[in-house]
């Protein structure tokens, strides 16, 4: 049993119960019975043998209220391997999703290499940033331009110090606040747009979206790496991408494993105060995965990367010589197959007969139209094979 010190028995005093009470539930452990001024919870330890660890939660301060929670600090360091200091700064972070990475890299346990943990750190940001995406408008190809949600959910996601396991990399991203009136009803992990009985959508944090879609990413995308090394087809990847699945997902994953191909685990933890009963076991990729999901993601590219006959209302910010003709022309505007409102840069190929029309529109401020096919090129989208630019009446 690891004793907790002075210093951490003072910063027990400050700790409310509620915070105790959220830090378990996210933990893995249960309220089971209420006793005699506080709540009995239990966890079945990792090996799933022997008995379950216990602890008593107080309900409200009382008089011993610092040496119940030193109890309970103390039962958790030896549950959990960590460290009382490091479990009690854990309690005092505000509501948040935890994503576990676990590495599977050669050599002594809490170690990486460091090109491994480039790669992984990597992959981890793309894998979010594809899931924001997709919990915004789910995709097969995501397009290079991300939205101001998925830049600003990234950019809030925290890491944390490694856990014990060979070298897990535990990130946390912040979910606001809910009241009970809020939460209408448990939504599933892997149906986003599904209504309570009533009519009513759920209240749910664009960062608790993002975390379930990533979930269900992952799962989905392992399913259909499984069904490719079965049965030796591709079509499975398509089939999942309104559930979270994309090419940016599985190139993240790809990303994650490194040159090396090494194997890795994903695993999740939910926030008490947006509760999510169904069950979300841990994901596990080995080196056969990787190579399927490579192969995935290239395929959907190269199939669904590209939006045949997509219609552009904008205007032309730019135009683009190749040193004696204007080739290209740069287009800000929106597309009529996408959510109203989503503006984007469009890098747009010229026929020698839109010439005339563009350069007008540019001068002018005129709004245009144009129809082609579009497809992701780097970071950006361009649009090619126009058949038709027209300049909009002023």
């Amino acid at each position: 049993m690891t004793l907790i010190t002075d210093a951490e028995f003072e910063d027990a005093m400050a700790l409310a119960p509620e915070a105790v009470r959220r830090y378990l539930s996210g933990a893995g452990w249960r309220a089971e019975r209420d006793m005699s001024g506080g709540e009995l919870w239990e966890r079945a330890p990792d090996e799933q043998s022997g008995p379950p660890y216990e602890v008593l939660v107080p309900l409200r301060r009382c008089r011993d209220y610092a040496g119940r929670i030193a109890d309970i600090l103390e039962t958790l360091a030896a549950a959990e391997a960590r460290s009382p200091s490091n479990i009690l700064r854990e309690m005092r972070l505000p509501p948040v999703d935890w994503q576990f990475l676990r590495l599977m890299p050669p050599g002594p346990s809490g170690t990486a290499p460091l090109l491994d943990l480039v790669s992984a750190l990597t992959g981890l940001k793309e894998l979010h940033t594809a899931a924001g995406s997709s919990a915004i408008e789910p995709q097969s190809v995501q397009p290079g331009q991300k939205p101001r949600e998925v830049k600003e959910h990234v950019a809030s996601v925290r890491l944390d110090q490694t856990r014990v396991g060979s070298y897990v990399v535990a990130a946390h991203t912040p979910l606001r606040a809910l009241s009970r009136q809020d939460i209408v009803r448990q939504v599933t992990l892997f149906d986003a747009d599904s209504f309570s009985a009533g009519g009513s959508r759920p209240v749910e944090p664009f960062t608790r979206q993002v975390s379930r879609t990533l979930f269900a990413g992952v799962t989905c995308a392992r399913t259909a790496a499984d069904e490719t090394l079965r049965r030796g087809s591709l079509t499975d990847f398509a089939s999942y991408g309104g559930a979270g699945l994309s090419a940016n997902l599985c190139e993240a994953m790809v990303r994650i494993a490194g040159e090396q191909r090494r194997a890795f685990s994903l695993s999740f933890a939910w926030s008490a105060e947006v509760p999510m009963e169904q069950a979300s076991p841990p994901v596990t990729i080995a080196p056969r995965h990787v190579e399927a999901l490579e192969a995935g993601a290239k395929d959907l590219r190269e199939r669904l990367g590209r939006e045949v006959g997509a219609v552009l209302h904008g205007f032309v910010i730019k135009l683009h010589t190749d040193g004696r003709d204007y080739r290209e022309a740069t287009i800000y505007g929106s597309f009529l197959h996408e959510d109203v409102g989503r503006s984007r840069r469009v890098r747009v190929s010229l026929r020698p007969e839109d010439v005339d029309a563009a350069t007008r529109a540019w001068r002018n401020g005129q709004e245009i139209a144009v129809t082609g096919d579009t497809e992701g090129r780097g970071a950006g989208l361009r649009m090619s094979d126009v058949t038709a630019f027209v300049v909009r009446p002023e």
